[in-house]
Parts: C-alpha cells; structure tokens; sequence
C-alpha cells in the first residue's frame, strides 16, 4: 500500500512539473510575441510573382525585425490603396501608379512608397497555339484578353507592344473581362491569347494544353511594378519600423536571388498549398528567367519616371509627380 502512495505521489509531482513547464514555455511564447509590433499589410494579389516577400514570411526575416506581419489578401490596386488611405491597414503592397493616382487627386496625407519588390511587369503571353515558335507577328487578327483598360497589366501590355513596334489596330485586344476573370474565361473558350500572373499562368497551361509564348515585362520595361507604400503621417511616426521592414524585405529578395529554384519553392510552399513543388519551381525559374525582382529594394528614378511617363501617354495624369515626393527610400544602399 505504501508503495502505491508513494508512485502516486510521483506520478502527481511529474504532472505538476509538466504543468510548470508548460506554463513557463506559454509565458515565453506570449511574452516574445508581445515584443513584436504588429503590422497589417494588404496585397493586392497572392502570387509567386512575389517570392521575395514569402521567403521572408516563411524564414522568420521579419519576426527577427521585431514585426508580426499580418498579410490581407485585398485584390485591386484601388482598394489596396483605399485600406491604406482608410487606416484599416498599415501597408500597401501594389502598383505605385495607385499613390500617384492618390497624389495627383491632391490627398493631404498621401501614400508614399518606400520599398519596391518587382522591377517589371509580371504578365507572362498564354497561347492556344503551341504548334510552332511565336513571334508577335502572330498576334495579327487574333483576339487577346488583356484585362480592364486603364490598369496596370492592360497597360503594359500596350507598351510592350509599342516598344517592339506591333501595331495594335491589328489585334483583337478585349478590355471587357475582370482580371479575376480572365483565365476561367480563356479556359471556358474565349480568346487567342492572354496574359495571366504565375500561379494561374502555369496552371491554366496544365488545365488547357496552352502555353507560355513571351513575358511581358520583357518587353515593356523596368517600373516599379509593385512596392510598398503607407500614409506620409504612418511613415513618418513610424520611420525606424519601416526601416527594419524594408531590411527584412532585403533579406528576402538577397535568398531569392542567391538560391536555386526548388530550394526557394520548397520554402515558400506553404504559401501556395494548391500548387504543386515542380510548378512552383518552374514559376520561380520563369521570373528568374526574365529577371522578375529587384536587387534591392530601392526604386531608382529612372524607373519610376518610366511609370509616370506610361501614365502620361495614356491620359491617364495630366501632371508631372515628383520622384522625391512619392519615393522616399528607406533601403540604404551604402549600407
């Protein structure tokens, strides 16, 4: 009988013990996340073109920068830029055309970028056609879908076209589907051709015997395509939390470019659980290919008043925008 007593006991001072531990282990865990600032961050769509960011999240780049990154799925440039403007999130992660569309409507507190990701447009060519090697040429009397007119991939479009000299009076361009539509529509029968973002694009050529013919940030030129922007008063209260964003940020874009394919795909994963490991290496390779991402997360002024200059040329503003008054770079590049 005493032995009994005396293993119960044990057993009741091992469990108490455990339960020591745990608590102890919980308190840290609340305690570490306490010190982190918590950040809300809408994006303005979840793809592969942005595997520099995902390897931050899924490497732990920004919980080492004392940040608990909240991304928010936000589709449309327009209303990433509306959240942010609205203080329902912290960041925007878009097009930078939305903060100068924000300017140029002379908004007070106007949003201004301070880290860019992708240099050009990220837009891959989808053809039916798969039976011979595409020039543009082809593009002739066929029937492309391109998305709204006035948007960013829509507009890049007629750049890339423009700088390889296509004359686009000879091509179906159909502005009339949503981008969140356009590839159930070209899939359901509808369109020669059509220009689609990783993952869908590699998705759509699996589920159609498509197949990707030509990039369009190839031929468009170098924008900042997507960046990072807040509100002139959140920058400004909150400079050094954003400088330790963008150098997490860097960290992601020096992995991505510094790795191979199946290596970054493998981290980033669990951000895409519907995409398989071999296509998401392909994406990878393919925005390496044409030389998706930033070395960097500065924004040059070159490239920034390429962008204004693509929104002159199709009315799109009237006025000329300041490089030094949207972009204030928070990357050091002396660093």
């Amino acid at each position: 009988m005493k032995n009994k007593i005396i293993t119960f006991l044990i057993v009741i001072l091992l469990l108490v013990l455990v339960f020591i531990t745990f608590l102890k282990l919980n308190k840290s865990k609340t305690e570490t996340n306490n010190n982190l600032t918590h950040i809300k961050l809408a994006e303005v769509t979840h793809s592969a073109f942005y595997t520099p960011m995902y390897v931050a999240i899924e490497k732990g780049y920004f919980k080492e920068a004392g940040i608990d990154l909240e991304v928010i799925l936000t589709p449309g440039a327009d209303k990433v830029s509306a959240a942010v403007l609205s203080n329902t999130v912290d960041i925007g992660f878009a097009g930078t055309e939305s903060a100068i569309y924000i300017y140029d409507n002379a908004e007070k507190d106007y949003l201004v970028t301070f880290a860019g990701l992708t240099k050009r447009d990220g837009q891959f060519l989808i053809s039916r056609d798969c039976s011979k090697d595409f020039t543009l040429e082809d593009l002739y009397g066929k029937e492309i879908l391109v998305g709204r007119a006035g948007g960013m991939p829509a507009l890049n479009f007629v750049n890339a076209m423009k700088n390889s000299n296509i004359d686009l009076s000879k091509i179906k361009v159909n502005y009339s589907i949503d981008f969140a539509a356009l590839s159930g529509t070209f899939i359901g029968g509808l369109g020669d051709y059509v220009n689609l973002f990783e993952p869908t694009a590699t998705s759509v050529v699996n589920m159609s015997n498509a197949c990707i013919v030509e990039s369009i940030g190839k031929l468009s030129g170098e924008v900042p395509y997507t960046a990072f922007y807040a509100r002139k008063s959140y920058l400004t209260k909150n400079k050094d939390l954003l400088i330790q964003f963008t150098n997490a940020l860097n960290k992601g874009l020096e992995y991505t470019l510094n790795h191979d394919s199946e290596d970054i795909a493998n981290i980033i994963l669990p951000e895409f659980p519907d995409t398989s490991l071999n296509d998401l290496k392909t994406i990878i390779d393919n925005y390496k290919k044409y030389d998706s991402w930033l070395p960097n997360p500065y924004i040059s002024e070159t490239s920034f008043n390429n962008l204004v200059t693509l929104l002159q040329e199709n009315n799109l503003i009237t006025t000329s925008i300041p490089y030094n008054a949207l972009i204030n770079n928070l990357y050091d590049q002396t660093s």
